[in-house]
């Protein structure tokens, strides 16, 4: 009797619901025949959730090292990103630089991000830095106007969350583009960045697997 209430009671019947839509339609009975098809699927949907990640690591892996095959075409040189031991991937951990400072652990982070649909924040980032690093007074204020229609405008799109006043004041300083256009822009963007999306990041399944000592696999490097 009380099995029965159990089963047709509301979070009963939830969980039956739940096992019958997983599991094809059948009921299965008894929490030993249970725990085993939720093991498996537990087990797939790791497999799943890894299978996207390095799917992910592949697509922006590859660009990057399309960009840098094209940045260093004279010097004809051509490098590759491989999967990290799981000691570099745990210096990750340790600071926010490390992750960003690392080509594979960008790569993983702009995949995470994506993930979370907030890519903008560090494309923007990585746009500041490319800006910062640039030369010539011309394409200093070709790229700030290109920075600040692709992420700052409103509606534009890869707009980031900052406030109205700063939003001001780039539109201002663009006019006769310094370095220092997007500073407190690109500063509010990474403190979003360090105390969000990374703390997340180090729980994340993908990161887990990294940092333990057997691969996953020995896939998931540049091409």
């Amino acid at each position: 009797a009380g099995a029965a209430r159990a089963r047709h009671g509301p979070v009963g019947m939830q969980s039956a619901l739940f096992l019958a839509v997983r599991h094809g339609g059948r009921m299965e009975r008894g929490s030993r025949r249970r725990s085993e098809p939720e093991e498996a699927d537990k087990g797939r949907m790791k497999r799943t959730i890894i299978k996207d990640w390095k799917a992910r690591l592949s697509y922006f892996l590859q660009n990057s090292s399309n960009s840098n095959k094209r940045k260093s075409k004279k010097a004809g040189k051509h490098r590759n990103y491989f999967r990290p031991s799981p000691e570099e991937a745990q210096l990750w951990s340790e600071a926010f630089d490390e992750l960003l400072a690392n080509k594979y652990g960008l790569a993983a982070f702009r995949a995470f991000l994506k993930s979370e649909f907030c890519e903008e924040n560090i494309e923007f980032w990585l746009a500041c830095e490319d800006f910062k690093k640039t030369k010539s007074p011309q394409k200093l204020t070709s790229k700030a106007k290109k920075i600040y229609n692709d992420f700052i405008e409103k509606e534009a799109p890869k707009e980031i969350n900052i406030d109205f006043q700063t939003k001001n004041m780039i539109a201002q300083n663009i006019q006769e583009a310094t370095h220092t256009c997007f500073s407190a822009a690109q500063k509010r963007v990474y403190s979003l960045m360090e105390n969000n999306s990374y703390p997340r990041f180090l729980e994340s399944e993908f990161y887990q697997e990294l940092c333990k000592k057997t691969p996953i696999s020995r896939a998931a490097q540049g091409t």
